[in-house]
């Protein structure tokens, strides 16, 4: 490497000050792989003398058995790797960390026999593989490389080593420097010898195509990866993901995890992605694109005609863009955290935001992915601050990053959800003609939520009787597709939340496609984690998880630093003033984004803050948080914030939900109706987050009722003009609201809930 990076290494000389621990450093050239490796064993000795067990005992094994293998103590590696194993929940828990295992077993016969590392791996590597059954063998196969390469992995620890402090590490930095340098050194030693003992067993089990080409009726070609088990003549079911975030060894993967459970596995890409000709357009085909690759896979002749189709978020999508125009082919969807173009994105309730401003970019500069554009935070966050800073216009934001961007120039013709976004997923009554059965899946704490609910209501809405579970609990829109995270933004998951999405979904798959059992977790319609009390539960509906709504009206009672929530509805109405001055951008209006989920303070300096009573009985909040609110204002319109909070006993603020939205879109995302300025409006909102979470006695409700102006959405100037075309010229004097204590905030509760 070229790298000069300078810092100090590793004098190791082990101190305390109080309960903490330092290693003091000595300067080491970072470049000097010889230096380094004669200096990391003898840091991971010293970190292994001084590491106690922890409570988190799976955390505590992890780190241990990574310092072990930088320390040579393979053996004592192995049995860490050992009661890890015995930890863990995972499906194949006594595969985990295998790569490390034979490593540590290759390197003890290493001292033993003075053969070569290789001479001792590869042997024990095959012999591994060769005992394998298709679904082990297929989960394990990605163990022996490395995600980001080797270059990747040197890059990761050459930033530990210049991001150190120079005059000592932290223990946790000194662990984390020691995990670096293994897996850096693990990989190195293994992966040269791991790939082609991989391929030539994936060979033997697999017939595999990843250059198929497949014509659209309307004269498109789409490209797609089949993957079917060697050696099996009788026609099989088909598990089809669509998407458009191409990569042929992640098609591979997925469509191999498929083969191995008895199903033609099939990645199919978006229109214009990877072997496709033709251009991209996000969105705008897929209603019709997936059925042309459900038309093909009917007519092979390893197909019994069956088709289940599964994945999250733009896979989700296209599910559910599929069920629009239906193929009798098509069994079953397992859409996670599915997104709805026009809903949960680029806008939300009519609100246009910038989280994925350069997703654009990323799934349509090139054929695959382009991850440095995507992975540019500095620029993201430099064009969006400048932009909030300048004032212009949202439609010349592309203007002030430099690129533009005529992806969201198309999206911000259409401000309503208009017929342009409708004719991309089913839309009102055509939700009624989705017969077959669904397995919805999303998250608490997903962005998406919003889109992956609304097909869920709108299911049921248009087909009460419709054949469809969903599946949440405290996940993020990541997360929720793989079935969560022990730490979720700083947040310690209930251990009963996580699950594993994949497994749940084949086992859904070969319950529809081949008469199986329905998954155990499935015991309603909706089955939701209680937050707070780690257990599942189930419901018929998503109004039947609560027993009881409990209606707040906002009062101009002070609490110490709050207004008061009461349950009465005031008899004379009375006005609290919030006053924001649109073209002022030293501030920021409306933190509402859950991250951290649980705080110890909140940001008081805009917004007015409400507060119940405390609970005198556990209660537990079920569903989605809905409201009435009742307005003056002297402008045309308004974005509204609105965010609920758990306030425990101990004072900590937990984020249950949160609505963000455009009031003149409140009662019809597809026209627009201004506010009349002067004039008593009310403005009901209800598309918020669902959520579930006990809440102990003595807990309180905290409302916060704001106006959305930050750099992280349009600003709507309230002119009655086109948000994307209004400017800080139009902001005029400050908005003025005039919020009416008969607005009130309708929240699910499900009072006396069993004792979990």
């Amino acid at each position: 490497m070229k790298e000069k990076l300078m810092m100090g290494l590793l004098c190791l000389l082990l101190t305390s000050i109080g309960q903490a621990q330092f290693f003091t450093l000595a300067a080491v050239n970072a470049s000097d792989s010889l230096g380094v490796a004669q200096a990391m064993p003898e840091l991971a000795r010293k970190v292994l003398a001084s590491y106690q067990p922890q409570a988190d005992q799976k955390a505590f094994f992890d780190a241990v058995f990574r310092l072990q293998l930088v320390a040579g103590q393979y053996a004592e590696a192995q049995k860490s790797i050992a009661s890890l194993r015995l930890r863990s929940k995972d499906t194949f828990a006594d595969l985990l960390f295998k790569q490390y295992e034979l490593f540590a077993e290759a390197r003890l016969r290493q001292r033993q026999n003075g053969a070569s590392f290789g001479t001792n791996f590869k042997p024990r590597l095959t012999t591994l593989f060769a005992g394998l059954d298709d679904r082990r063998a297929v989960a394990i196969s990605t163990a022996f490389s490395s995600r980001d390469g080797i270059i990747g992995l040197q890059n990761d620890l050459n930033n530990h080593l210049s991001t150190a402090k120079k005059d000592s590490l932290t223990l946790s930095e000194a662990i984390a420097l020691c995990s670096s340098y293994n897996t850096l050194q693990v990989y190195k030693q293994i992966e040269a010898i791991a790939l082609p003992v991989v391929k030539a067993d994936e060979e033997r089990r697999f017939i595999r195509d990843d250059s198929v080409l497949i014509k659209t009726k309307d004269g498109a070609t789409l490209s797609a990866v089949v993957v079917r088990k060697r050696g099996i003549t009788a026609p099989q079911p088909t598990a089809l993901l669509f998407f458009i975030y191409s990569n042929t060894d992640r098609s591979l993967a997925e469509a191999k995890y498929a083969a191995a459970r008895g199903y033609v596995g099939i990645v199919a890409d978006a229109r214009g992605k990877r072997l496709s000709p033709d251009p991209v357009a996000p969105y705008e085909h897929e209603a019709k694109d997936v059925n042309s690759v459900i038309d093909w896979i009917v007519k092979q002749p390893w197909s019994n005609g069956k088709v289940g189709m599964y994945g999250g978020s733009y896979s989700g999508f296209a599910q559910w863009a599929a069920t629009k125009y239906l193929h009798p082919a098509l069994k079953t969807i397992v859409p996670y955290v599915a997104a709805i173009p026009g809903q949960g994105l680029p806008m939300e309730n009519n609100v246009f935001l910038n989280a994925n401003y350069q997703w654009a970019f990323y799934v349509t500069n090139n054929k695959y992915v382009d991850n440095e554009v995507n992975n540019d935070n500095q620029r993201w966050r430099r064009m969006r601050n400048q932009w909030y800073q300048t004032g212009a216009a949202y439609s010349k934001i592309d203007s002030i990053d430099g690129t533009p961007n005529p992806w969201l120039q198309r999206w911000l013709k259409h401000p309503d959800y208009d017929a342009f976004w409708q004719g991309m997923v089913p839309y009102g009554k055509e939700f009624a003609n989705i017969t077959i059965p669904v397995l919805s899946i999303t998250g608490y704490y997903d962005d998406g939520q919003i889109s992956a609910l609304h097909y869920v209501t709108e299911h049921f809405k248009h087909k009460p009787n419709a054949d469809h579970y969903l599946i949440i609990g405290p996940y993020d829109h990541f997360g929720a597709q793989q079935g969560g995270l022990p730490v979720l933004r700083e947040y310690n998951v209930d251990p009963v939340a996580l699950i594993d999405t994949k497994e749940i979904t084949f086992n859904w798959l070969n319950y529809v496609l081949k008469g199986g059992q329905k998954p155990a977790l499935l015991k309603d319609r909706i089955n939701y984690e209680v937050m707070g009390a780690n257990a599942w539960q189930h419901a018929p509906s998503i109004e039947k998880m609560s027993n009881t709504s409990l209606i707040l009206y906002l009062t101009d009672q002070k609490d110490g630093d709050n207004y008061r929530l009461t349950r009465q509805k005031p008899k004379i109405p009375r006005a609290l003033k919030q006053e924001v001055d649109l073209a002022d951008r030293t501030t920021w209006n409306n933190d509402y984004y859950p991250d951290p989920i649980v705080r110890k303070t909140l940001n008081r300096s805009n917004g007015l803050f409400f507060i119940s009573d405390p609970f005198d009985q556990e209660v537990s909040i079920n569903g989605l948080f809905s409201g009435e609110l009742k307005a003056i204002i002297n402008k045309k319109d308004m974005d509204i914030g609105v965010v609920l909070y758990e306030v425990t006993p101990q004072g900590e603020f937990f984020e249950l939900s949160y609505y963000l939205g455009r009031a003149s879109y409140a009662r019809d995302a597809s026209h627009r109706n201004l506010l009349k300025p002067g004039v008593m409006e009310t403005i009901p909102f209800s598309k918020t987050r669902l959520v579930s979470r006990q809440l102990r006695k003595g807990s309180r409700l905290l409302v916060v009722l704001n106006i959305d102006k930050n750099p992280f959405a349009q600003i709507n100037y309230g002119t009655g003009k086109d948000v994307s075309q209004e400017t800080i010229r139009d902001a005029g004097s400050p908005l003025t609201i005039e919020w009416f204590t008969d607005s009130f905030i309708k929240i699910p509760v499900q009072e006396n809930p069993a004792r979990f």
